[in-house]
């Protein structure tokens, strides 16, 4: 589904991302992990079409998207998260959905009047029902927990119909329970739709994931299931830790 070729870019004399290749597989969990600095973050939003690269290749369903604006990947079926919450903290959870399914109207509806765009309500409707946000659809945003805006957020991911799903450390600052339940969510979610996540969570990374990419000052360290990340003495090395990695 995602095929990145070579792909690298650098800050002045800084190699954030140096010649990364690697696939993600259709409907699978793909995970990205690192210590501090790797160059995750620089790679997804590389992919996600908010960075440009300096050179190397990426392919969405075999398609060159190398360069393209976030904007036009998002009608390609790419949607992402980000690592700080993004939503419309003044508006009530289905509002910020609803804008997220309006967004797929034809243009010429741009300028419609709201209460006659009856499809995107009714699709929002189900949105919030899907996502177990029902007896919250009218509260603002701002006053949810922090666990409930990342399940908005992704809610409002999963409205665009995307093919692929970017995750960008969609359980940071979450509390166990809170990680548990955006661990089944996002499980729930890989039958759907090709989900790539960073995650500095490694328990739930290795939980979850289907293959896992491990980078180290902007290179690719080690891929593969995690069982064998795990018995990798180098990753062991550069990122989970002797003790950890043998639990």
């Amino acid at each position: 589904m995602i095929r990145v070729t070579d792909l690298s870019k650098s800050f002045g004399a800084l190699h954030a991302v140096d010649h990364l290749t690697f696939e993600a597989m259709p409907n699978r969990i793909t995970s990205i992990i690192g210590p501090n600095g790797a160059g995750k973050s620089t790679a997804f939003n590389l992919i996600a079409g908010t960075l440009r690269p300096d050179s190397g290749r990426i392919e969405m369903e075999s398609r060159d998207v190398t360069g393209e604006p976030s904007y036009r990947l998002a009608r390609l079926g790419l949607a992402r998260s980000f690592q700080i919450t993004n939503l419309f903290f003044g508006l009530s959870v289905l509002e910020n959905i609803r804008f997220a399914c309006q967004s797929l109207e034809p243009r010429g509806g741009y300028l419609t009047r709201l209460d006659r765009l009856h499809a995107p309500l009714r699709r929002a409707t189900g949105i919030v029902e899907e996502f177990g946000l029902a007896e919250r659809a009218d509260e603002l945003v701002c006053n949810l927990s922090h666990g409930d805006q990342r399940r908005i957020e992704i809610a409002i991911c999963m409205a665009l119909v995307p093919r692929v799903l970017l995750l960008d450390e969609p359980t940071q600052g979450m509390s166990p329970a809170e990680t548990a339940e955006i661990d089944m969510l996002i499980k729930s979610l890989a039958g759907r739709v090709t989900v790539l996540l960073i995650e500095h969570d490694i328990d739930l990374v290795m939980s979850i994931s289907d293959h896992v990419i491990v980078m180290h000052q902007g290179r690719k360290l080690f891929e593969g299931p995690p069982s064998e990340v795990r018995a990798s003495p180098a990753v062991r090395e550069a990122y989970l830790g002797v003790d950890h990695a043998a639990a």
